[in-house]
């Protein structure tokens, strides 16, 4: 069984809620790149430059980029708890649960930042 302590003391629901919009974000984003794509027919390098350079579209960007992480995090951390146990792995199921946890963490903070650049760079 999974305690509080190791979700911060939030509830299943709050994960559940948070899937939930950030997959409403990704879909709406996806949609309107496609909207783009299609609408488009002679689409070259200028014109996506042109779509993305608007600030509305870097902060709807950005917003996407929040939600692939945050999606992406509960998913891991969900994997990581239900399959790295001890019940599963012995003695050193927490270790490698833990192990896991701090690289998704790390390699998603590093996907958030280097998405930022990418967008809000020049």
């Amino acid at each position: 069984m999974v305690t509080a302590v190791t979700n911060y003391g939030r509830s299943g629901l709050h994960d559940w809620i948070l899937q939930r919009v950030t997959a409403l974000v990704l879909l709406a984003w996806v949609l309107c790149v496609g909207g783009i794509l299609v609408f488009s027919p002679s689409l070259d390098y200028a014109t996506w430059r042109g779509h993305f350079a608007g600030t509305p579209m870097k902060i709807f960007s950005m917003m996407a980029i929040v939600s692939i992480v945050v999606h992406a995090w509960i998913g891991l951390w969900t994997v990581g708890t239900d399959y790295f146990t001890e019940r599963l792995l012995g003695a050193k199921g927490n270790v490698i649960r833990w192990i896991f946890q701090a690289t998704s963490g790390l390699v998603l903070f590093a996907y958030l930042v280097w998405g930022a650049q990418i967008l809000w760079g020049n």
